[in-house]
């Protein structure tokens, strides 16, 4: 009687809503599996689960007289989840046919995502062989019963939502000691929270993701700023998003690409959800490719207008750049803004900013939400089409992994027209409720310290290159907020990891990741990292590896998953998107995968070499340089040889560096003699993209022009 009195209390209050009953088995040895957001999770699952189970729950809940009152609804086992011996009884539950519940983060969340999980859990799993049965909370975390920081926002009475995903199971681990094999199953059992957490993430468009979050959240908080130095909040985000969308739908059409030409500010975030509103899909120029590869792109994608601002071309001095583009209309946002009627203000102040629900065209989640272009280090540059669905499912993927919270200030130097400033930079923090910086360009190392440590930002994103020179000019004392620092876009050189954790005391987690998949494929967090990999892959997604004539070790990385993106644009054939074979997306990339997931990159396909009849990996070379010359910057390309089929060619600003350094190096890192570069350039400083990668292709360009 009192539980079934509690059981409509709470779905009237929480108006908790039950998904996935079907899942649940009739029979067997069943381990179930919940996420940890309050004090209020044991009574939900208690209520509104359809079997009777025995909850496993830590010893210091019943120092609560309040929850000891509470737990005499349900039958519970109290048990200390760092001691192995706690975990005999479990399984002795399980052992009797007795469903249990079980929280493998063995406490209450203090940041709103997954915490640290216990091995004992993923051991009992395993030893069992019990089915596994996640259950999702979502939505108790903002109830006065969670523990979040007291600025996370609270709500009375939040809507909680439990999902019920499929069964799920964890084999034994095969290991010489039964510690190793209680970690591996510890690990398991944390891959499948995470997963858990990722297939139970609600997927909408950009837009609806953003109102979603202001309601969560609060209108009214402050979340970006840009070097105006002015926090905006979610309601006056919304209010230019708004204005923004309804303008650029005058010089529009539904469903049309529309060239965006900004920097990193807050009326470019603004831009880009104006035009999901409004159905519009924002194609991001990359403002660094010069007249000839703006021009590229937009023919790709059949780019017919560009909306950027005169402030801007007029700062970044890109006259000549909007002079040498033809067949695009220019429109200049100051002069768009007068075409803004009173009409459109009544619209605004009236209707939008209450309804914007409303307001919104209607857009699907796999719909075209974006084309991001790859950086043309390899050729002309290819419009990458991602869906609404791609790039929230990629922030699904990452949340999942790495807890972001209200109490982070993500530091954004990464251009938006780049995949991992657009995802990571513009629409995760906003879609998290994460306070963001934009900074308009990565290259100031001086100034970009200093901004961290004023504004207080605790996520930096950054390239090796990046990172390794904000490190040279920084203050030790600049970084010490910083609580994640997240390499990607090229490989984390030694040099650079071994300084930040010297000078500031931070480990830099590197990761992998391509414009094609939103971008993130792998990522190291502090629950999963191994030095010199980049990672375990997303949750989510496939690997498939295929062997390379010439290469012994690992193979060719292909990968299916929600965050693959739709389709190319190509240069060839404008305007239509080629869809990849079966959603698989080739990365290009030869890596290998340990026992444990993680990644190893050993080169690109394009970015080997054959010398006399074998195959030399060209990052191979330059880590060889990299160990001979660790203060300095090295690239390594090729050129035709009529003897040798092709000769490695290396370019660094070391003027210094010899072969014979070479030849020791190698030697040190068990490298043969074919590794060791034939010639040597002196360069002043290596050709990059704007993206921070080396530009590999006018490389390429100047190796050619050395051997004429």
């Amino acid at each position: 009687m009192i539980a079934a009195l509690l059981k409509f209390v709470c779905r009237v209050i929480f108006r908790v809503q039950v998904t996935g009953i079907a899942n649940i088995p009739e029979q067997g040895k069943l381990l179930i599996i919940a996420n940890h957001e309050s004090f209020l999770d044991g009574l939900l699952l208690g209520l509104f689960l359809p079997i009777r189970a025995t909850f496993v729950v830590h010893t210091r809940v019943l120092n609560s007289w309040l929850f000891r009152q509470v737990l005499r609804l349900t039958p519970y086992l109290a048990v200390d989840p760092t001691s192995p011996l706690a975990m005999k009884k479990v399984i002795k539950l399980l052992e009797a046919g007795k469903p249990v519940v079980i929280f493998p983060e063995g406490r209450i969340t203090l940041t709103g995502s997954l915490m640290k999980v216990y091995d004992g859990p993923g051991f009992v799993a395993a030893k069992t062989g019990a089915k596994i049965l996640p259950v999702r909370i979502d939505g108790a975390a903002r109830s006065y019963f969670s523990r979040l920081q007291p600025h996370h926002p609270k709500q009375i009475f939040p809507k909680v939502t439990i999902t019920i995903l499929p069964i799920r199971q964890i084999a034994m681990p095969q290991a010489t000691t039964a510690k190793i094999r209680r970690r591996l199953a510890g690990d398991a059992m944390r891959r499948e929270m995470q997963n858990m957490l990722f297939n139970s993430a609600p997927i909408n468009t950009l837009f609806t993701a953003f109102l979603e979050a202001m309601s969560t959240h609060g209108r009214n908080t402050a979340l970006v700023e840009d070097m105006r130095q002015i926090e905006e909040t979610y309601g006056e985000l919304l209010k230019k998003s708004l204005a923004l969308g309804r303008l650029a739908s005058k010089i529009s059409r539904p469903q049309t690409n529309v060239g965006v030409l900004m920097p990193n500010v807050t009326n470019t975030i603004c831009l880009i959800f104006g035009l999901s509103a409004f159905a519009r899909i924002p194609a991001m120029l990359n403002y660094t490719a010069g007249s000839a590869g703006i021009q590229n792109a937009c023919t790709a994608a059949a780019i017919n207008t560009i909306i950027t601002s005169r402030e801007f071309i007029k700062t970044a001095k890109l006259e000549t750049v909007i002079d040498g583009l033809q067949n695009v209309k220019i429109i200049y946002l100051e002069d768009l803004r007068t075409s803004f009627s009173w009409l459109d203000k009544a619209w605004l102040m009236g209707f939008a900013l209450w309804l914007p629900r409303l307001a919104a065209a209607k857009s699907q989640p796999t719909d075209p939400a974006v084309v991001l272009f790859t950086s043309g280090s390899e050729g002309k540059p290819k419009g990458v089409v991602h869906s609404h669905a791609s790039i929230l499912a990629n922030i699904a993927q990452i949340k999942s992994v790495i807890d972001f919270s209200m109490q982070d200030k993500f530091m954004m130097v990464l251009p938006l027209f780049h995949a991992f400033g657009f995802t990571n930079g513009a629409i995760m923090p906003l879609v998290a409720g994460c306070r963001l910086f934009l900074y308009p360009s990565p290259l100031h190392y001086r100034v970009i310290p200093e901004v961290i440590y004023d504004r207080g930002c605790t996520v930096l994103f950054g390239t090796s290159t990046f990172l390794g020179n904000y490190a040279k000019f920084a203050n030790p004392y600049d970084f010490y907020k910083l609580r994640y620092v997240v390499s990607g876009a090229e490989k984390l050189h030694e040099e650079v990891r071994k300084i930040w954790a010297d000078k500031f005391g931070l480990r830099i987690l590197e990761g992998y990741g391509a414009t094609e998949c939103a971008p993130v494929l792998a990522v190291n967090t502090p629950m999963a990292n191994k030095i010199g990999s980049v990672g375990t892959l997303m949750p989510g997604l496939e690997p498939r590896l295929e062997d390379v004539p010439g290469i012994a070790c690992g193979g060719l990385l292909s990968v299916r998953g929600p965050n693959v993106m739709l389709g190319y644009y190509l240069y060839d054939n404008p305007g239509v998107i080629q869809t990849p074979d079966e959603r698989w997306y080739n990365t290009g990339d030869i890596v290998e995968i340990d026992d444990d997931g993680f990644v190893f990159i050993k080169g690109r396909v394009k970015r080997f070499a054959k010398v006399a009849g074998e195959m030399v990996s060209l990052e191979m070379i330059e880590n060889i340089a990299m160990h001979a010359s660790p203060q300095h910057q090295h690239a390594a390309t090729t050129q035709a040889d009529t003897q040798r089929g092709e000769s490695i060619m290396l370019y660094t600003t070391d003027s210094t560096l010899n072969r014979e350094q070479l030849s020791t190096s190698a030697k040190i890192l068990g490298s043969p003699e074919l590794t060791i570069a034939r010639k040597i350039i002196m360069i002043s400083e290596l050709p990059l993209l704007g993206t921070g990668k080396v530009d590999y292709v006018r490389l390429k360009y100047m190796a050619e022009a050395e051997s004429t």
